[in-house]
C-alpha cells in the first residue's frame, strides 16, 4: 500500500496507461491511424472471403475442373479410365440397390 495523497509520479506507467509511446505530432496521429485503418481493412476482407461459403465453394470447384482439364491434357487416357470407372461404380450401386 501507499500512503494516503501519493500516487504514482506523473508520466510513469500505470494501470490503463499505455505501452507503447503515443506520438503528440498530428502528421504522425494521422499516419497510426491511416495505418490502423488499413489493417483494420485487411482484417475485415479477411474474415468476409472466410465467411463467404458459397464463394468458397464455387472456388474449390473451379480449381478440380482446372485441375481435371490439366490431367486430361496430360494424359487422355488415364482421365477416360478413371471416368468410366466412376460411371460403372455408379451405376453398380444403383443396380445392387434395387435388387435389395
Amino acid at each position: 500500500m501507499t500512503p494516503a495523497g501519493e500516487g504514482p509520479a506523473p508520466g510513469a506507467a500505470g494501470p490503463g496507461s499505455p505501452d507503447v509511446d503515443v506520438p503528440t505530432d498530428p502528421d504522425a496521429v494521422r499516419a497510426d491511424i491511416d495505418a490502423a485503418r488499413e489493417q483494420l481493412g485487411a482484417t475485415v476482407d479477411a474474415l468476409a472471403h472466410r465467411l463467404d461459403l458459397p464463394g468458397q465453394a464455387k472456388e474449390r470447384a473451379l480449381l478440380a475442373r482446372d485441375t481435371v482439364v490439366e490431367t486430361y491434357r496430360e494424359s487422355p487416357p488415364a482421365v477416360l479410365g478413371a471416368a468410366a470407372a466412376l460411371v460403372a461404380l455408379i451405376v453398380g450401386v444403383i443396380v445392387w440397390r434395387r435388387k435389395r
